[in-house]
């Protein structure tokens, strides 16, 4: 169910800070039958008011996702901080894919640092992260969308249950 213009917004400040840390973005759609569609997001950046999400990711990584959100606007995204296994997911049935403006993913390389950090304890070395979220110039898109609903999928007892608001 979208979110009324006069509710509150679906993610609080914490939320809306940790989704845009060092967090790991998977976002997932689906094509008219029904077969999903996954990417890799390469950051992401909450609007002042809370109420619209934007994640970035590299076309070539990601052209079937792009082609079935544009096609159905549906759109799951998970953020889930590696050394606690913390993770969130946000859904929308009205995501749009868009051009970047200048200047807009400035911030991506601060994303790739902060993740970078959150699961080199584990070993994972630069040159493995680097390739992860390897692009060329001007590759990134942007995916807006208002999350109308929000779980909890930390693992454990609550997981999957509607984040409290």
């Amino acid at each position: 169910m979208p979110n009324p213009a006069d509710a509150p917004p679906i993610l609080d400040a914490e939320h809306a800070a940790f989704v845009v840390g060092g967090v790991s973005i998977l976002a997932a759609s689906r094509d008219p039958q029904e077969l999903p569609s996954i990417a890799r997001a390469h950051g992401c950046r909450v609007a002042a008011d809370r109420r619209l999400v934007t994640i970035f990711v590299a076309r070539s990584q990601a052209g079937t996702l792009l082609d079935d959100v544009e096609r159905c606007g549906a759109l799951a995204v998970v953020f889930s901080y590696p050394p606690t296994h913390r993770t969130i997911q946000l859904k929308s049935t009205r995501a749009a894919v868009r051009a970047t403006v200048p200047g807009e993913t400035d911030g991506v390389p601060a994303y790739v640092e902060s993740f970078m950090a959150s699961v080199a304890p584990f070993g994972y070395q630069r040159k493995q992260i680097e390739m992860l979220f390897a692009h060329r110039d001007g590759e990134l898109v942007a995916v807006d969308f208002a999350p109308e609903s929000a779980f909890v999928q930390t693992p454990g007892p609550n997981a999957g249950a509607p984040m409290p608001r």
